[in-house]
């Protein structure tokens, strides 16, 4: 059952969410702490790139499955034109200033 962006517990959370399935990408970059990190299966990765590459440029959308540990990891089916669809799983820091300095995303 898909837990609606909404729904979602964790603000930043969901402001990240929102913003990947409209494609906003100011909206996603204002979401990112400065000097924010990420890892993709484990080994980390250019943000830049990373989110031009498999969010932006490919159309990416996630359709949350389940939350835990209050809405900062997310199990989530998300699909891009360059991959098709698979079963992710993401997990979020985020700082007191309710910006994400990491997130860490990989097949679930």
């Amino acid at each position: 059952m898909t837990i609606k962006p909404a729904k979602l517990s964790d603000p930043a959370v969901r402001a990240f969410v929102n913003a990947v399935n409209s494609h906003d990408r100011e909206g996603f970059m204002r979401l990112l702490a400065p000097g924010a990190t990420m890892s993709d299966d484990g080994s980390d990765r250019d943000l830049a790139d990373w989110i031009e590459r498999e969010i932006f440029s490919s159309h990416g959308h996630m359709d949350v499955q389940s939350e835990s540990d209050g809405g900062r990891q997310l199990v989530a089916d998300y699909r891009n034109d360059t991959w098709g669809e698979m079963r992710t799983a993401w997990r979020f820091t985020v700082e007191e200033d309710g910006r994400i300095s990491r997130f860490d995303t990989g097949q679930a």
